[in-house]
């Protein structure tokens, strides 16, 4: 028997006949408590009718009523105020119970406990990859939307972090979060740092100058040097070199940047190229995210960015290729969007209490198609709808935070699948 499980059982009031303490004192369950999954006791705030007494406390979950002094909680005033011990098995002389102890292994289906255990012990990629078509379409719907907004709070932590390294600079916490996207997975990091080392407010003064921008940028990421043969990258290096000591800058170092394994639209040279170009479009970063109205006028935003005109026939510095316009392509705008400007815009929005803005966010997401990766294409195989990016986002969240965990108790999926008995199948 597993601990969690007891909780489940308690939390949804899953018994099956009215519940008894070992003394044969009548219980009612008026409210569980409010679940706390921190130290102290398991349950806090319950409502209860213990026989002809009505009770207000914490209640304690435990396999075996010995855990209690197993695991110290006589000693620990945080459970002075235990009014219930709720334990599966209870083998302790009942004169030895501090207060009402309810065995909770009579009152609840054992099927219950079964379809929990296959669910745990499966070796399926998703426990319940096989039973998907059982739940209602409504049931999911509503789980999915929880998914994509506990997502996107995970992503706000990160984007909290670029506010306060930018000292509560809206702006600058929206550049850093698009050059982290901008370096997609490979490059994320190496493009995070990058940023981190060049200021918003310093690129903010050479906005109206694209050279000394995509100078700055390149001269930052350390890929420029004299060495480097042709007239461009001669004249980026000649302009960073004076901005550099203008601004006191340190450049990262260049070997942390990934060529290896990519198609050469997607070298970090093209990246860095193009990601010059959206900072020089006009206008705070931001605020033409934020003027955006849908999620046409945000693709057509992005869309238009192209790398200045060396990159149409170069994919590195010195080395000729043919002509070809480096713009962003479409699904590259599509995972932009989906994984830092979307997020950011929701996040923005929670922190200045508009909800339009959130609610804007999310109907982008329903907007936008889904991604087509791996995973995504597994879930599609099991039935699941990623026609938008509302799904693929939440079936990824689920993925990572619930299946991959075994948190089949915590899912609502995972819920409904658990309460079908064998017998209603």
């Amino acid at each position: 028997m597993k601990e969690e499980f007891l909780h489940y059982i308690w939390k949804y009031r899953l018994y099956n006949k009215p519940l008894r303490t070992i003394e044969n004192e009548y219980v009612e369950v008026i409210s569980p408590g409010i679940h706390n999954h921190n130290a102290g006791p398991d349950f806090s705030d319950a409502r209860l009718r213990i026989g002809e007494a009505m009770w207000a406390g914490n209640v304690e979950i435990h396999v075996n009523s010995s855990d209690w002094y197993r695991h110290g909680h006589q000693h620990d005033p945080a459970y002075e105020n235990v009014v219930l011990h709720v334990v599966y098995h209870h083998d302790d002389k009942p004169s030895e119970s501090r207060f009402p102890v309810l065995q909770l292994k009579e009152f609840f289906d054992l099927s219950l406990y079964s379809n929990y255990q296959q669910f745990i012990n499966s070796k399926l990629w998703v426990p319940c990859i096989n039973q998907l078509n059982e739940v209602p379409a409504h049931e999911t719907y509503l789980w999915l939307e929880r998914m994509l907004v506990e997502r996107l709070e995970h992503k706000a932590e990160l984007i909290q972090g670029f506010l306060k390294l930018g000292n509560n600079d809206w702006e600058e916490a929206f550049y850093h979060t698009l050059a982290r996207s901008f370096g997609f997975s490979v490059n994320a990091l190496p493009f995070e740092m990058m940023a981190r080392s060049l200021p918003y407010r310093v690129i903010a003064r050479h906005l109206d100058q694209p050279m000394q921008v995509e100078a700055l940028v390149f001269g930052q990421a350390g890929l420029l040097s004299h060495d480097l043969r042709d007239p461009w990258p001669q004249e980026l290096f000649n302009e960073y070199s004076f901005l550099r000591q203008k601004y006191h800058l340190v450049p990262i170092a260049p070997h942390l940047w990934r060529f290896m394994r990519l198609r050469p639209v997607n070298f970090p040279t093209i990246r860095l190229a193009q990601f010059s170009a959206l900072l020089c479009t006009g206008g705070g970063l931001l605020s033409r995210a934020l003027e955006c109205k849908t999620t046409d006028e945000l693709t057509v935003h992005f869309s238009g960015v192209s790398a200045s005109a060396y990159w149409d026939n170069h994919f590195i510095f010195d080395r000729l290729t043919p002509g070809r316009k480096k713009h962003l392509g479409k699904d590259a705008v599509s995972l932009l969007l989906i994984n830092s400007v979307l997020p950011f815009l929701f996040v923005y929005g929670r922190s200045i209490d508009n909800d339009s803005l959130c609610n804007r966010a999310l109907e982008f997401f329903s907007r936008l198609n889904g991604e087509k990766n791996t995973q995504i294409s597994r879930w599609k195989a099991a039935g699941m709808d990623v026609s938008s990016a509302f799904n693929t986002q939440a079936l990824i969240g689920m993925k990572s935070d619930y299946c991959d965990k075994k948190r089949c108790l915590d899912c609502r999926i995972g819920n409904y699948l658990l309460k079908i008995t064998v017998g209603e199948r």
